[in-house]
């Protein structure tokens, strides 16, 4: 085949994208003379120079024009360098050889500050932390780092009308000398206007609360942003968008140029001409005006543009673990109900020994993200090992969040339940007040490299008011998750109880402890620890004590190895004399369904051999 027709047909396949391109190689700097981040710059401005594209005299050029450039960024102004190419004609590596001469020093440092930003301290103290002293080396960084460093504190602090009233950078390469002068007058400080809300289906006065300025506060771009993100976190609506409002109202009193108009132009020759428009202001005109006038404290207002949640959410989870068997739970969430941002959310929870339907209904207080009340209800049917239960519940509290993660619950709790406890048949109507805190951090929910969660609950009942039972009940957990690198975590967990009574025949199975199972004492079957009677039937414990450590290392990708020891037991009298053991090893995946968790345990105090755990989902 002629060699012109192959030249073209593989032109043109390159033009289509048929071919990849040959690969086209940047010509290889050697650097002798010079170190350290001036010499990484020079190779870094020669990246990518292709040899090919000059000619050796323009080739040769260039190469001094870029490594002249590379260095004048690190106050070397008037460098020599000595060229040596492996081939003239070809060149496919050069070899510098960098005299960078006597380095521009600083002779002058003049920043100043005018306006508002004059006593604003931030902007002193950027200006303080200037890294360079007359006298230095002249780097072009930290001067282009200070101009950004001001301008951008200008905008998030509300100058809205700053300039820079000297800007300069004087080289004079001939005396090694530079003079650098920055004065920034950043005008007067814009305060926060009226906040407008546009799309809200929740009272306006609830939305301002989560405002965290007032009308008059100086502008803050943080402020902002705060703002947006709590509306966010009420759940009210799938979309918020939070902006100042610049320049507003000029350009909406402001008249447009009156058009001719169809009837104007019409042939009206021979006519008595019509009257001149009327005058009218335009935009340009209004800002000169207002100019004159101008408020002696500027201000922006604020828009906020919603759109409202969807109002019904439904949501369906289906998991398996070996101690219960397959399990399924359906939630129907309504994140607002009525224009005061309440919100109701069902939850039905099905097992093979446990099924439960409950609710709650919040109604949030002058901060909905952390303050509300709360009306929990709930019907639960338990049916394992010596256990049948049925219970209904119903309490009212008041909730806290903190700042520091730790939420609080305050609530008065009524109870009525009806069970069989190994040989015991009782109903009981419970009435009682506790108090409960928790708090959950994690990094990365599904599979956290690094979490903590942690659990403490205080119950009292007492027959003065009507309860079939009195006790003190205190239950308290915490789980730790920790990692070591990127192939190494660590599981730790810890928990306790106890209650404190004279009529244990009265308290309901919920409210007795039980261990054992894939989130207990592995090795054990789900709440198959306990004290027994005579019988040997399981009748719960006024005590509980487990604990478990857990070491976890990535085989590859998704997939991790893990060993752990847990132990623990529910008891009558503390402390207990021993505890249940087991040990084991275990896989995780992290599949896209979420983490898989699979345990093999062996019992030391069972004539079980082993016990499979098999569990999907988080470990929060």
């Amino acid at each position: 085949m002629d060699k012109c027709l192959v030249n073209r047909l593989v032109t043109g396949l390159l033009v289509a994208g048929l071919v990849s391109p040959g690969v086209v190689l940047a010509l290889d700097a050697n650097i002798e003379g010079l170190e350290g981040e001036p010499a990484e710059n020079l190779e870094t401005y020669l990246d990518g120079l292709d040899a090919e594209q000059y000619s050796p005299q323009r080739l040769e050029s260039e190469v001094r024009r870029l490594a002249g450039e590379s260095l004048r960024v690190y106050g070397y102004y008037e460098p020599t360098f000595e060229l040596r190419f492996d081939d003239r004609d070809a060149p496919e590596e050069v070899t510098i050889v960098v005299d960078p001469g006597e380095p521009v020093r600083i002779e002058r440092l003049a920043f100043g500050l005018a306006g508002g930003a004059a006593d604003d301290q931030p902007f002193q103290d950027a200006i303080d932390a200037y890294p360079q002293e007359e006298g230095d080396v002249l780097r072009h960084a930290p001067f282009d780092s200070l101009r950004s460093q001001l301008s951008g504190l200008a905008l998030e602090r509300g100058y809205f009308d700053w300039r820079f009233t000297e800007r300069r950078m004087e080289i004079r390469p001939w005396a090694n000398s530079a003079r650098l002068s920055l004065d920034l007058d950043s005008g007067p400080r814009y305060r926060f206007g009226p906040v407008r809300f546009h799309g809200q289906h929740i009272e306006t006065e609830r939305l301002q609360a989560l405002a965290p300025f007032h009308e008059g506060k100086p502008y803050l771009a943080s402020d902002i942003a705060t703002f947006n993100q709590r509306l966010g976190q009420t759940e009210w609506f799938g979309s918020v968008s939070v902006r100042p409002l610049l320049d507003a109202g000029i350009g909406e009193l402001a008249l447009p140029p009156a058009p001719i108009g169809f009837l104007n132009a019409l042939d009206v020759e021979g006519l008595p001409e019509a009257p001149p428009p009327e005058p009218r202001l335009s935009a340009e005109a209004l800002a000169a005006a207002e100019s004159l006038q101008a408020p002696a404290v500027p201000e922006v207002p604020i828009e906020v543009n919603v759109t409202p949640a969807d109002r019904h959410q439904f949501e369906v989870g289906i998991g398996f673990a070996t101690d219960v068997g397959p399990r399924m739970r359906f939630s129907w969430d309504q994140p607002w109900v009525n224009r005061y941002g309440h919100s109701l959310e069902h939850n039905l929870y099905l097992s093979g020994p446990e099924q439960e339907f409950s609710g709650v209904y919040d109604m949030p207080l002058d901060d909905p993200r952390r303050d509300s009340y709360r009306l929990q209800y709930g019907l639960r049917n338990e049916d394992n090992e010596d256990t049948e239960s049925l219970e209904a519940s119903v309490e009212f509290g008041r909730r806290w969040q903190f700042e520091n993660a730790w939420e609080q619950i305050v609530y008065l709790r009524a109870t009525y339940e009806d069970f069989t406890q190994a040989d015991l048949d009782n109903q009981v109507l419970l009435l009682y007040p506790g108090v409960r805190w928790t708090r959950t951090r994690s990094r990365n929910p599904t599979f956290p490299r690094w979490g903590d969660r942690q659990q403490i609950s205080v119950q009292y009942s007492s027959e003065a008011w009507g309860s079939d039972a009195e006790f003190l009940r205190l239950d308290a957990d915490s789980q730790w998750i920790r990692s070591l690198g990127d192939d190494y975590r660590f599981v730790g967990r810890v928990g306790a109880g106890s209650i404190v009574t004279d009529d244990f025949e009265n308290i309901p199975p919920s409210l007795r402890f039980f261990t054992g199972g894939d989130t207990s004492v592995r090795g054990y079957g789900y709440e198959t620890l306990s004290p027994e009677n005579s019988d040997g039937e399981l009748v719960g414990g006024e005590q509980r004590l487990v604990g478990s450590v857990e070491a976890q290392r990535r085989i590859t990708g998704p997939w991790w190895l893990a060993s752990f020891v847990d132990a623990g037991d529910a008891f009558t009298d503390w402390w207990p004399q021993e505890l249940n053991t087991s040990a084991g090893l275990g896989v995780r995946w992290i599949s896209p369904v979420g983490p898989i968790r699979f345990d093999v345990a062996h019992p030391f105090d069972s004539d079980d051999a082993y016990r499979i755990h098999f569990a999907i989902g988080p470990e929060f």
